[in-house]
């Protein structure tokens, strides 16, 4: 299950055309392939320019390949793609969303959104255009298999779960304070798209195995409250592999290597806390810069734990 899980994720990577969920599954070769169009051609000339400081990155220079087009046919016609992608939440998914922000790709647009009210998460519809009349195919949006069930399916756990993970915010929170790291702009969390997310790590979940009839229940009463969501979610029946939680990590000092010892006290914490949620996690510590058109700060230097040595919470 666990290796079936890593290969559906590395697909869905791949067909989104770059994620920042890649560095939960230990892998930086989509970012490469984010870079590899001719769209970006420029930073092979000065690869300095690809990197901000992640303090001051907010998405923006976010791109997909072969998107530069679609990207203006998109943005120029910003409501019309906002409009339509409402619509699809409302009528596939009978949940609202407001949209972050809108990437051209290869045959049309990348639309990274965020959930209203709880449950809450972050994911991404598909907004086909047609470049040689320049027209937005509104009536074709779609999503890939399993995002936005994944998707919902996460933040329910987020919200049942939500005293755990402010658990796990202190304890990351701890270690920032001592050793001066710090987590993503908040304006840039959107970016990627990845299920429940905070400036500090994301959560990912496969709407099969245990969790698969939650989003059914989700499909037939979307208005569920915690209480009701704690009671109909056994915690105790869940399997921690089916989760994947990312804890992505900066030095807050530009020019400053990634801390050894700040990741070995982070991942000794990590493995020790009984009262972190439940979940396979990934421990990832990168130095002060990220790549803006991939969203990531996975580079050479960067301090991984990750798959086949994860730390399972039980």
């Amino acid at each position: 299950m666990k290796k079936l899980s890593l290969v559906i994720l590395i697909m869905a990577v791949l067909l989104l055309g770059g994620c920042n969920l890649v560095e939960g599954i230990n892998s930086n070769n989509e970012s490469e392939e984010n870079s590899a169009s001719e769209d970006n051609n420029d930073n092979q000339s000065n690869p300095d320019d690809k990197y901000v400081p992640v303090q001051e990155y907010t998405g923006e220079g976010y791109t997909l390949a072969n998107g530069k087009e679609t990207d203006r046919i998109a943005n120029e016609n910003r409501d019309v793609v906002e409009d339509a992608v409402k619509q699809f939440f409302q009528e596939e998914y009978k949940t609202e969303v407001k949209v972050h922000q809108i990437v051209g790709n290869v045959d049309g647009a990348t639309v990274f959104v965020e959930s209203v009210g709880e449950p809450h998460f972050y994911t991404y519809a598909i907004v086909p255009i047609d470049k040689a009349n320049e027209s937005i195919r509104t009536d074709k949006v779609w999503s890939q298999e399993g995002q936005v069930e994944g998707a919902i399916i996460a933040g329910i756990y987020g919200m049942i779960m939500k005293e755990e993970f402010q658990h796990l915010n202190n304890l990351i929170e701890e270690i920032n304070s001592k050793y001066n790291l710090t987590g993503l702009n908040e304006r840039a969390i959107a970016i990627g798209a990845n299920q429940y997310s905070t400036q500090y790590y994301f959560m990912n979940i496969l709407p099969n195995g245990y969790f698969k009839f939650v989003y059914d229940k989700y499909i037939k009463n979307p208005d569920r409250n915690v209480e009701e969501w704690a009671e109909i979610i056994d915690v105790d029946k869940i399997d921690p592999e089916e989760i994947n939680v990312a804890i992505n990590l900066y030095m807050a000092e530009k020019g400053q290597e990634p801390d050894q010892k700040a990741f070995q006290e982070l991942v000794k914490k990590v493995e020790e806390d009984d009262d972190i949620p439940k979940g396979n996690y990934g421990v990832f510590l990168h130095d002060n810069k990220i790549d803006k058109k991939s969203a990531t700060g996975h580079k050479d230097n960067s301090l991984t734990r990750s798959y086949p040595d994860d730390i399972i919470k039980e």
